[in-house]
């Protein structure tokens, strides 16, 4: 694998009893860019973030990591490596405070989570770091306020937080603006973008719009299988993408909005 990419699949195949859902993926993540893997339901991006975070395992192939091969790692192992992923459904903690939540993943990163014995002042001397990536994300005027106030954009924005307090090399974002206004949209676009400085995003993503103005190069699924992949003129402008993913119309409606597409959680 060139140096030039930071994760690799090489005839990456998951199937289930007979179903595949991964059919001979090969995908290349360029160090640096942000990577968007797009596609109508049913294509096989949330199984392939599966697979990539191990949360799966593969039935064929491998996965590299900067040229290592961590096809058989566990899903902790992944994540200190540097992989992290955020989920479709905010995975946050509701009923503590934005700065809590910031906390625990910070401790979890150090590795003191399981340090029952310590006074909670101790933790006092992450809140410097905490208030950094809260005011990273236009959070810290929330620090005190409990995630179940907090409106859905703000949440997904306290979850970005929280992936980035693991210092992650390669941030997995999987569908971060579904069911967003417009507003929240154009929000966590400038967020992730911010997030992407000095590391690689790997993102599933429906809204075309989000796509087109944040993404180095998009990998298009169909049936478990690549479809084409580059640029976004030059993928907006293949007829087999408008075909199975914009409608045969080519007028892309059904892919321009967030909320127009469901999730993959069936997969």
């Amino acid at each position: 694998m060139s140096e030039q990419y930071v994760l690799e699949t090489r005839n990456l195949v998951k199937e289930f009893k007979g179903f595949v859902a991964v059919d001979d993926v090969n995908l290349k993540v360029q160090k640096g860019h942000i990577h968007a893997l797009i596609g109508p339901n049913g294509a096989g991006k949330t199984t392939v973030f599966n697979l990539l975070t191990k949360f799966l395992i593969p039935t064929r192939g491998q996965i590299l990591f900067k040229d290592q091969d961590i096809t058989t790692m566990k899903s902790a192992a992944i994540a200190r490596q540097g992989i992290v992923r955020s989920f479709q459904i905010s995975a946050v903690f509701p009923h503590m405070t934005a700065l809590e939540n910031i906390r625990v993943a910070l401790q979890t990163f150090e590795g003191t989570s399981f340090s029952f014995w310590k006074s909670g002042n101790s933790l006092h001397k992450l809140n410097q770091r905490c208030m950094e990536l809260l005011d990273a994300v236009g959070l810290a005027e929330f620090a005190n306020t409990t995630t179940v106030e907090l409106a859905y954009g703000r949440k997904r924005a306290l979850e970005l937080a929280t992936t980035l307090a693991m210092e992650p090399e390669i941030l997995l974002l999987d569908e971060p603006t579904q069911g967003m206004g417009s507003e929240d949209v154009d929000r966590v676009v400038e967020l992730v973008r911010k997030a992407a400085a000095g590391r690689t995003v790997l993102m599933v993503e429906h809204n075309l719009s989000v796509v087109s103005k944040l993404c180095d190069r998009i990998t298009v699924l169909a049936q478990g299988a690549v479809l084409t992949e580059g640029d976004y003129a030059a993928v907006s402008a293949d007829p087999r993408v408008r075909e199975v993913y914009m409608g045969s119309d080519g007028s892309g409606e059904r892919g321009t909005t967030a909320d127009s597409e469901q999730s993959e959680a069936a997969q």
